[in-house]
């Protein structure tokens, strides 16, 4: 009778599972696209290789550093990314070493041949990080890659891409945006987010299966705050999903239709609208080519952007991305503007968002519509909780991850509201 194969220590399904999603951003994945990484992990495993993962991305090149100090050479690419992980948990996580070293010395040997013989050398080199925290802690954050720390440097300064760089190492908490009248749990963000440092299991949380809130970054939810849905309003979201704005739109008692070129990406806002049981038209359409049965109202174009702004909850961008794509998508940004002026009623407004750090991905974007539009106007935006700072000269609305330090930060984000003549 064979015997049954003996399995690995739960604990080490979520580090393998930390490991796969690592190296599939080596490889160019993002996070994102690597659900299938963790499709056989139990919940709570896939939410702690998720953490693991975004520890060790959030901190990569401080890990090397040390690591360095123990390394005649560099090691396999899978070798390092263990003693990357490990040295996470140690340092920054806080982890007991015994537990961290045992269990990335039985990752090693789980690897065949070349992975036993180099677990004596991660055994050793964990050993000696273990005893590094005060050294850790004087480490500087993560540096933005050139291609974005330069254009943040052109735009305001030396210490403001520090700041921004530490707000990115300090990662993001997670914000809601509730109906009108139902409650959020967690804090009160001046804005009229709420904001909760420790989630846990979102679903788990009350009022999230009576669909009284959405999970939705508070530097976004901003963008539909500034449009102003009103009551029986008919208007379009451009780009919508995966849906936190459709929601808020549809909270407010507008008639949305909801538009996205991707029929999988809608899935998820169809599933949030009907657990909220808000209602929306959802088509799926280049918006490049779609038209609306009659001019809307208002307009909510969150184009496609860099996603720069977004970097405090998605590390593994500045190690996927290299910035070649900036002008194609300054170029689909300028045409969608276009498209959706053309589209929308005289003396209605538009709301133009990119979730970008880059002026090219805004205030340039704001500066040459207006360019291409006599009479368009900007309005300067008026809204609780925002500070004056944050208005550029031109009228728009620049978000930063830096501010709100005392808070937790908030998403980057280029937010503007324009006025058809």
């Amino acid at each position: 009778m064979n015997k049954a194969k003996p399995q690995p220590p739960r604990q080490d399904a979520a580090r393998k599972g930390a490991l796969r999603l690592i190296a599939g951003v080596r490889d160019g994945v993002a996070l994102t696209e690597q659900s299938g990484a963790l499709a056989r992990l139990a919940p709570h495993e896939r939410a702690r290789a998720q953490r693991l993962a975004l520890g060790v991305l959030r901190n990569i090149d401080r890990a090397d550093t040390l690591l360095a100090q123990h390394l005649s050479k560099k090691p396999r690419p899978e070798v390092l990314d263990v003693l990357r992980l490990g040295a996470v948990e140690l340092l920054e996580m806080g982890e007991a070493p015994h537990g961290v070293v045992n269990a990335a010395v039985g990752l090693m040997r789980s690897k065949g041949p070349k992975g036993r013989a180099a677990a004596a050398m991660v055994n050793a080199v964990l050993r000696k990080i273990s005893a590094q925290g005060a050294e850790w802690a004087t480490l500087p954050p993560e540096e933005m890659p050139d291609w974005l720390r330069g254009p943040v440097i052109a735009a305001w300064g030396e210490d403001v891409a520090l700041s921004i760089e530490t707000a990115h190492q300090n990662g993001a908490p997670v914000d809601l945006t509730s109906k009108p009248q139902a409650e959020a749990p967690g804090e009160a963000l001046p804005t009229g987010s709420s904001r909760l440092r420790d989630a846990g299991q979102i679903s788990a949380l009350p009022g999230y299966v009576d669909g009284n809130w959405w999970v939705q970054d508070a530097a976004a939810a901003l963008a539909v705050r500034w449009l102003e849905p009103k009551q029986g309003e008919r208007i379009v979201d451009l780009c919508a999903a995966p849906g936190g704005k459709t929601l808020q739109i549809a909270a407010a008692g507008a008639e949305v239709t909801a538009v996205d070129i991707s029929e999988a990406r809608l899935v998820r806002l169809r599933e949030n609208l009907d657990r909220c049981g808000l209602r929306a038209e959802v088509v799926a359409a280049d918006a490049l080519d779609w038209s609306p049965t009659a001019p809307p109202d208002a307009i909510l174009l969150d184009a496609p952007c860099s996603a720069t702004g977004t970097i405090r909850r998605h590390p593994d961008l500045p190690l996927i991305r290299d910035g070649s794509a900036i002008p194609a998508l300054a170029s689909l940004q300028e045409r969608l503007i276009d498209r959706a002026l053309g589209m929308l009623k005289p003396g209605g407004r538009l709301v133009f968002a990119t979730c970008s750090l880059l002026t090219a991905e805004g205030e340039d974007q704001l500066a040459a519509a207006l360019r291409r539009h006599p009479g368009l106007a900007v309005e300067t935006p008026d809204l609780p909780g925002i500070a004056a700072g944050w208005i550029t000269e031109g009228g728009g609305l620049r978000l930063r991850a830096d501010y709100w330090p005392e808070l937790g930060g908030m998403d980057g984000f280029f937010i503007a509201r324009l006025r058809k003549p």
